[in-house]
């Protein structure tokens, strides 16, 4: 193996050959000019050498030949056309030789892997490692979209063909969702802390990219079967217009129930004051934009329906479907947020209950620490409540590891005495946000409950659902914008829900605030008002179309995105009709 000291030294020309077999060359060339030279010069001499038979007298009788006849006549011994052949093949020869040698030179040269010399880089060579990176944050965007865009386009499906048509979709959609939060947690670890290692690093990132591309795979095997049942696709005409009139009726459904939305923000802000409604200002208008979009598009299917052009008509009706899925999703999330301050003010009083026993427990349990330490000197455990003490022996050693020392035990409890006091306070003071009254006292009091059963873990477990189900309303509602560190960190909130509601709402509010920071940097992906007025604007920004295309920002929107993962893209991308 080369060191790479060497490897990296520049390398020192050794003496070329060229020259060599260039002068063989041209020494073979002289060669075979003297050749052909010298019968030339012996021709043409004064006193050429008389053959043999010139020496041999005369018969008798014969007559002298004329001594310009004799000088004019070929002598036996002069040049023949053997003569010439032969130097002219040694010429030949010659230049083969070193044109050859010349050329095998070059080429060994130009192939060689020997250090020391510069060599193009393989085709199938490894990306580097900000590539790989860049790869997998780009395939997680990606195959996010691809899940929540089936899952979308089951519901019109389901409520048109019943449930039974649709399981087998459903299931591939699950197995779909199942690798692609496999694929968020391998994120998860990597941004918590990447391997040290190199190839550890570019392996932890091919397993990211693995699991996406089976996620893509397992919907594009059933893409094309889904088409079918929908009949939307190579010009079922009763497919779409029986899809048509059902998502005309949705949309007048979501028209009458935006104006009630509206009404229903203004009393959550009167009730528990205008903070609350934060997570979901500009909903109800975000609604209406989308459904200013769907307008256009129902009209465009209808038309195209109309005058007999279904497949027109099935891009057109995935538009609008794909604008009232989000509708929903914004008034759903008004919804939501009024049904939880409801369940959070009901819960309110037991969980401050139960928060009290819990802190009365701690302060136990830190008493009986104290009592075993004025013991008798013998070595017990202490178990209060669930923590684990270990009196220190005559010799004064400490245990190992306590769970918690007592006098933290201690002061966590005042701390958690404090909040609960802050809350009651401001729940008798005025409005107040009872869900940010649950979180808080939660934060305070579990990290010193023994169990968890109870008021206060019921009341984490709501925040963590309620946080987690406001993060994915807006990623999903503004996934043309969200890049993959806000969807990793709502993937682990997910995950984390049950085991640990305290984890997960703290991740789901860091994965909203991400999305939050993404959608301000995007801005808007279309210029001019016309994309206001007709809703396009938001449809790009929401993914209910494909944004233009990255060599022409400013050119026409993509195309619908519909049920399937890569496959499905690429083909409609080819053909965005």
């Amino acid at each position: 193996m080369t060191s790479s000291l060497i490897r990296g030294r520049p390398r020192r020309r050794a003496p070329s050959l060229v020259p060599a077999r260039l002068l063989h060359t041209v020494l073979g060339g002289l060669a075979g000019v003297v050749w052909l030279v010298l019968p030339g010069v012996t021709f043409h001499s004064a006193t050429p050498v008389p053959p043999p038979s010139a020496t041999a007298p005369a018969p008798p009788g014969a007559a002298a030949a004329p001594a310009s006849t004799a000088r004019s006549a070929p002598a036996s011994g002069g040049t023949s056309t053997a003569d010439l052949v032969l130097p002219l093949v040694v010429v030949v020869a010659a230049l083969a030789f070193g044109g050859y040698g010349y050329v095998r030179r070059t080429r060994r040269a130009r192939t060689r892997t020997t250090p020391g010399r510069a060599t193009a880089p393989a085709a199938d060579a490894p990306p580097s490692l900000p590539e790989a990176d860049d790869r997998a944050r780009a395939l997680l965007v990606a195959a996010d979209d691809w899940v929540r865009v089936s899952r979308e386009e089951l519901g019109p499906a389901e409520a048109r063909l019943g449930a039974a048509a649709v399981a087998p979709y459903a299931r591939a959609v699950r197995e779909a969702a199942t690798a692609l939060s496999d694929a968020f947690r391998l994120r998860q670890r990597y941004d918590e802390g990447p391997p040290a290692d190199h190839d550890e690093r570019r392996q932890s990132l091919a397993g990211i990219v693995a699991r996406c591309e089976e996620a893509g795979w397992r919907l594009d095997a059933d893409a094309d079967s889904f088409d079918q049942l929908r009949s939307l696709e190579r010009g079922s005409a009763p497919g779409v217009v029986d899809a048509l009139v059902a998502a005309e009726t949705r949309f007048r459904e979501l028209g009458a129930r935006t104006r009630r939305m509206a009404t229903l923000v203004a009393g959550l802000g009167e009730r528990y004051g205008p903070a609350v409604t934060d997570s979901v200002t500009g909903s109800v208008e975000q609604a209406k934009d989308r459904l200013v979009f769907t307008t256009f598009r129902l009209n465009e299917a209808r038309q195209a329906a109309d005058r007999g052009e279904p497949d027109v008509a099935a891009r057109q009706l995935r538009a609008a479907e794909g604008g009232i899925a989000q509708a929903a999703a914004f008034l759903d999330g008004v919804e939501r947020l009024a049904a939880d301050l409801e369940s959070a003010e009901r819960l309110l009083p037991a969980t401050l209950s139960g928060a009290e026993a819990e802190i009365a427990g701690a302060r136990e349990t830190a008493r009986d620490h104290a009592a075993a330490v004025r013991g008798d000197g013998a070595e017990r455990p202490v178990t209060a409540r669930g923590h684990r003490f270990v009196r220190p022996g005559a010799s004064g050693a400490r245990p190992a590891e306590p769970l918690l020392p007592a006098d933290m035990l201690l002061a966590q409890a005042d701390v958690a005495d404090a909040v609960l006091a802050a809350v009651r306070t401001e729940a008798t003071a005025g409005p107040s946000d009872p869900v940010d009254a649950l979180r808080r006292v939660a934060s305070a009091v579990l990290p010193l409950a023994a169990g968890r059963a109870g008021a206060v873990p019921f009341a984490a477990s709501l925040v963590a659902a309620h946080s987690t189900a406001d993060a994915d309303t807006f990623i999903g509602t503004h996934r043309g914008a969200v890049g993959s560190e806000a969807r990793t960190r709502l993937s682990e909130a997910r995950r984390l829900r049950d085991a640990d509601p305290l984890a997960a709402d703290a991740l789901a509010v860091r994965a909203r605030e991400l999305a939050e920071r993404d959608v301000r940097g995007h801005g808007n992906p279309l210029s001019g008002g016309s994309g206001h007025e007709s809703g396009l604007a938001g449809a790009v920004l929401g993914g209910v179309l494909l944004p233009p295309s990255d060599g022409d920002p400013q050119g026409a929107v993509g195309p619908p995105p519909s049920f399937g993962g890569p496959r499905t893209g690429r083909r409609l991308a080819a053909d965005p009709g």
